[in-house]
């Protein structure tokens, strides 16, 4: 009876603990998850809420960097299992008193059981029977990664730009009847002698209504970004195939630059060819190069220009990707000869060159 009483104390102490630890707002409120939240569900709000605040996303946006801040804080807590346990029970104080002795005592690590017998919680060892709980890892099912070849132009990259492209996928769809769901290994405590537990491994599934796959499709815009480079991926996060009971797999848009009339790409540096008058090659020529967004690059020369020679025009190439810088251009010098001379054209060259 005593035993008894003593363990209806320990498990109202607990209550006390865990309520505190819920004032104000959790970790579990940041992800946008409940508190029974699983890894894979945890990974999921992670990963779609550090997209939406990713400071990439939101430049010189001071409350998009605090909010992606405290996602990654609430993520590195939730998906380590001490930390977790600790926080659930003891909220913040009790997580940095955790944190403190971990990193204190010499150097020695000790986990979450050895700081609440020697710390928080005096009494865990006994009343858990010296061994504390512990969770299985849930495994994550993820559906199918689908790549893409995506067709861009030369001026997109050069210029940025966005391709329409339709998408056809699984969708999951709602079914009659019901079905075994959400499986997973639970660690459950039995109680052998007063004071002395043991664990054992269970499976466990929920029923949930029934599901099917059907085919859909929509359209689906596609940003390109000045400079992206041929084989450069472009991903949609978990819009790949979807998995029942799991989590949908990625869609990757890899890039192929289609072959341009004009220029030829070699990494961030263009290549064109550029076509003139035996005249002009002679005796110097103003001309303009039209670029790939339609402004003029001036390419003449008051000197002699030679068949197949090359100039380089600086800062004139294709942007760097996510950068301010270009590279260069390269004009190769096509002289086009005449188709034939007259007498009197013969004589005056001669004249002149002899």
């Amino acid at each position: 009876m005593a035993a008894r009483r003593r363990a209806a104390l320990l498990v109202a102490v607990l209550l006390h603990h865990a309520v505190s630890a819920l004032a104000g707002t959790s970790y579990y409120d940041i992800l946008q998850v409940s508190k029974d939240a699983s890894e894979a569900q945890i990974k999921r709000a992670y990963r779609k809420l550090a997209l939406k605040y990713h400071p990439d996303k939101n430049p010189n946006n001071e409350e998009a960097d605090k909010r992606f801040t405290e996602i990654n804080n609430a993520y590195e807590v939730l998906m380590d299992q001490e930390k977790r346990k600790v926080y659930d029970w003891y909220g913040e104080d009790g997580l940095k008193q955790f944190q403190g002795t971990r990193s204190g005592g010499g150097g020695h690590a000790m986990n979450v059981e050895h700081v609440f017998s020697n710390h928080l919680f005096p009494f865990t060892l006994v009343f858990f029977g010296g061994g504390g709980m512990e969770n299985e890892e849930e495994q994550i099912i993820k559906g199918d990664d689908v790549i893409v070849e995506l067709d861009v132009s030369l001026e997109d990259l050069y210029m940025g730009g966005s391709v329409k492209v339709w998408r056809e996928k699984n969708v999951i769809k709602p079914a009659p009847g019901k079905r075994r769901c959400k499986c997973r290994n639970e660690i459950r405590q039995r109680e052998i002698a007063p004071g002395m537990f043991y664990q054992i491994s269970e499976p466990v599934c929920e029923t949930c209504p029934n599901v099917k796959y059907v085919r859909e499709g929509d359209f689906i815009i596609v940003d390109i970004e000045k400079g992206m480079q041929d084989g450069q991926e472009i991903l949609f996060n978990e819009d790949g195939e979807p998995k029942i009971d799991g989590e949908p797999g990625d869609l990757k848009f890899k890039i192929r630059t289609t072959q341009h009339e004009r220029f030829r790409r070699e990494g961030s540096d263009l290549h064109a060819t550029a076509t003139i008058s035996l005249l002009e090659a002679l005796v110097g020529f103003k001309k303009n190069f039209n670029h790939l967004d339609n402004h003029s690059a001036e390419i003449g020369t008051e000197g002699i220009t030679k068949p197949k020679e090359v100039r380089k025009l600086k800062g004139e190439g294709m942007p760097l990707y996510q950068s301010t810088k270009k590279g260069d251009l390269y004009i190769t010098f096509d002289v086009a000869f005449p188709e034939g001379l007259t007498d009197d054209q013969k004589a005056k060259l001669t004249n002149i060159f002899s």
